[in-house]
């Protein structure tokens, strides 16, 4: 009898629709989007825009909107190895190849290669946003809220405001 009583399915509760279409109780929406070419020549780059919306207490901004390069997101990326105990996803592909000269396209300034190197680059930081103990981190906060990133910041973990 006891077992039957340790198996058994807890009763759950009818869900209403007030409780279907509500607000969920913590989110975390993480959008790349607009991508922009700046510059010529040798100071050509791309950069993209970071919007973030949430309701988690760690962070101190509810809704953001940061422009970031690849680069910005590989110093994320080197931060989080560095600095945290969780295993850091990958970037997508540096693309060597559509770097060199004498191509006959855009290289890494074509509009394909830009729209796939976006979903890549959104694919890694909802990854990384997603995991409970990232969203603690210094450097992501910085990455996602502040307008510029202080490459001299101390690494350590946020308290929830």
């Amino acid at each position: 009898m006891a077992d039957a009583e340790a198996t058994k399915r807890l009763s759950s509760k009818k869900q209403t629709l007030d409780d279907a279409y509500a607000a969920p109780a913590n989110f975390l929406e993480i959008d790349i989007c607009n991508p922009q070419t700046h510059g010529v020549a040798r100071q050509r780059y791309s950069d993209y825009e970071v919007r973030m919306k949430t309701n988690l207490p760690v962070f101190k901004l509810k809704e953001s909107e940061v422009r970031r390069r690849y680069s910005d997101f590989e110093w994320l990326r080197n931060e989080l190895e560095r600095d945290s105990k969780i295993v850091v996803p990958p970037l997508p592909g540096k693309a060597w190849k559509r770097q060199l000269p004498f191509r006959q396209d855009e290289g890494i300034f074509d509009d394909e290669f830009i729209e796939e190197r976006k979903k890549g680059l959104e694919v890694f930081i909802n990854k990384i946003a997603g995991h409970p103990l990232a969203q603690n981190e210094r450097c992501l906060h910085m990455f996602l809220q502040d307008a510029v990133i202080d490459k001299n910041y101390v690494p350590g973990k946020v308290r929830s405001v």
